[in-house]
């Protein structure tokens, strides 16, 4: 059997469906439901479980007796969330016991960490010397990071912890004020003809911030990848490796629409002051040596795939 913790999610239900797509529906989803269901309804798998379920069976020794594989893709992925209690519960502490269970079954375990944890820096080598988080989100995910490079550092079997960049696609409607900014575009241009933009912050011109938006299907590639390649323990950026503008994001959607719609600039939002990422590049260096070579898809194609599904 295979786990997906976040099976409803945006990523998760992706990766159900790639796994759906090459056979596989021997598959325990873990996840809360709710807008959320609409993801499962053309996908296949034979259990589920809500997270706090999933945590009785592992303390009553009630899971699957095989295990192949783990994609641990459930989190409060709000980056304006200001509990810490509740933050901190479903990012760190489920997670926490996941990672026990997966490395007493040694089953492989390949969970979401966030480009998030590196902050402003613009150097985005995994080291804790470039990590500096600037909100509670970053901080659980680094906090994790944190825990598996000292819970894992004698492990056998895989535990590959992979730090998304901006990623867009298809099913993640439900998302709502956390969806990408290139599905949120999408939406403000679908609905009222202008894309609105952040007037220039921290040195950029209006619109010139710049982000690594990864598509959602290169990101399913790379976590399928690492449950079959030889065993490692690491933590590896997923982005494309090249930062693009907002508004480079915006006229490519214009010009997918045939042209219709424009662009506003508004003033920054003060309440994300000092917690923004103006900039994001994902240094692929540690992905590339861990054996993956496969092209990034680029924004003006995955784009392209993407508004068919959000229209």
């Amino acid at each position: 059997m295979l786990i997906v913790t976040g099976g409803a999610g945006f990523i998760g239900s992706n990766l159900l469906r790639a796994l759906n797509q090459r056979g596989d529906t021997d598959i325990l989803v873990v996840d809360r439901i709710g807008a959320n269901f609409r993801n499962l309804s053309d996908l296949r798998f034979s259990d589920f479980m809500e997270p706090e379920a999933m945590l009785r069976a592992i303390e009553r020794g009630a899971t699957p007796p095989r295990i192949e594989a783990i994609f641990h893709q459930g989190a409060c992925a709000d980056t304006t969330e200001s509990d810490g209690h509740y933050m901190m519960e479903n990012n760190f502490s489920f997670s926490r016991e996941l990672l026990a269970f997966a490395l007493a079954r040694r089953a492989p375990f390949v969970y979401a960490s966030s480009a998030s944890v590196y902050g402003a820096n613009r150097t985005t080598l995994a080291e804790p010397a470039n990590e500096r988080p600037l909100n509670l989100y970053a901080l659980s995910k680094l906090a994790f990071d944190n825990h598996v490079r000292h819970a894992a550092r004698d492990a056998v079997s895989t535990v590959v912890g992979l730090r998304y960049f901006n990623v867009y696609g298809p099913r993640e409607a439900h998302k709502g004020n956390m969806a990408s900014m290139a599905y949120q575009l999408f939406c403000q241009l679908r609905d009222t003809g202008v894309a609105r933009l952040f007037a220039g912050t921290d040195g950029y011109g209006d619109g010139e911030q710049r982000r690594d938006f990864v598509f959602v299907e290169d990101v399913v590639k790379v976590n399928l990848h690492f449950t079959s390649a030889p065993p490692r323990q690491q933590i590896i950026n997923v982005g494309t490796g090249k930062s693009r503008s907002f508004n480079e994001m915006a006229r490519i959607l214009i010009d997918l629409r045939g042209g219709q719609g424009g662009i506003e600039y508004v003033a920054f939002d003060e309440r994300l002051r000092g917690k923004y990422q103006s900039f994001t590049e994902a240094d692929l260096t540690a992905l590339r040596t861990a054996g993956y070579s496969a092209e990034f898809t680029a924004l003006e194609q995955g784009l392209a795939q993407s508004i068919t599904a959000w229209k």
